[in-house]
């Protein structure tokens, strides 16, 4: 069986990945081992050196880019990975650096953040091995999971809102508890405003001016997880507004519509 052990596997611990994600658990781990072996010191830490399409091609050649970029920016704006490219020799390379706040990382999973944490993870640098073929080295304290509610931008709901509104010619209110789930979640997930817009425009174009198909420019059609991938996706191919669209799946989300 070819499909068995002969290879560094990636690890995960599973109350890591209950803390951030499987995906952000997986990358955490990986950059962690990366940084162990890593050569790149600047500013007293070590650092890793790579592009999106590097770590999709060296480390998760299963993953899209769109998705590592997605579990970067998460782990990014939890503060977990500090990124820069600050120490790139042109400014022309956008190639970041990263590394894992281990304090951050201790503090969010229930233990205390001493000054021990900064000399644990240098002690673990400096007895690291220097071959990348051997096996990867976990992440092996026991996180506990402490529930930390989001803090949502209630501006980037009026401005996903206000922009469908605009190209679609429709009067949802922001203000919908439903609609704001959906907007929300789909920003945690690691989208942007550019591709909530780039969803709204393709469809908008496509469906704005068809009888049948207008009535599904709203909330609960653009935005629901599976759809608005798929969306998104197909924005990218740029498909012809002749064709004939699928279908969308029908969600029942009607204290959201307005």
């Amino acid at each position: 069986m070819h499909l068995l052990i002969k290879e560094s596997p990636l690890q995960v611990i599973p109350s890591l990945a209950v803390q951030v994600g499987l995906n952000e658990a997986i990358l955490l781990q990986q950059l962690h081992f990366r940084s162990l072996i890593s050569t790149h010191v600047r500013d007293g830490h070590k650092w890793v050196y790579k592009t999106y399409d590097e770590w999709k091609n060296e480390e998760f050649p299963f993953w899209s880019v769109d998705t590592i970029k997605r579990a970067i920016r998460r782990l990014e704006s939890s503060g977990y990975i500090i990124s820069t490219a600050s120490y790139n020799r042109t400014k022309m390379d956008k190639t970041k650096w990263y590394r894992i706040d281990y304090k951050m990382l201790q503090s969010q999973s229930g233990q205390d953040a001493t000054s021990t944490t900064a000399s644990s993870a240098r002690e673990e640098v400096q007895n690291a091995p220097s071959l990348e073929g051997n096996m990867p080295l976990a992440i092996t304290k026991k996180n506990k999971r402490i529930k930390k509610e989001p803090v949502e931008n209630n501006l980037d709901v009026v401005s996903v809102i206000e922009y469908l509104n605009d190209k679609a010619d429709k009067q949802f209110q922001p203000s919908s508890k439903a609609t704001a789930r959906l907007v929300h979640a789909r920003f945690r997930e690691g989208y942007t405003m550019a591709d909530f817009k780039r969803v709204i425009d393709t469809k908008a174009n496509e469906w704005r001016d068809h009888p049948h198909w207008q009535k599904y420019l709203r909330p609960s059609t653009l935005f629901n997880a599976t759809n608005f991938e798929n969306y998104l996706e197909e924005s990218r191919r740029s498909v012809s507004p002749e064709s004939v669209p699928p279908k969308p799946l029908e969600l029942d989300f009607s204290e959201g519509e307005a």
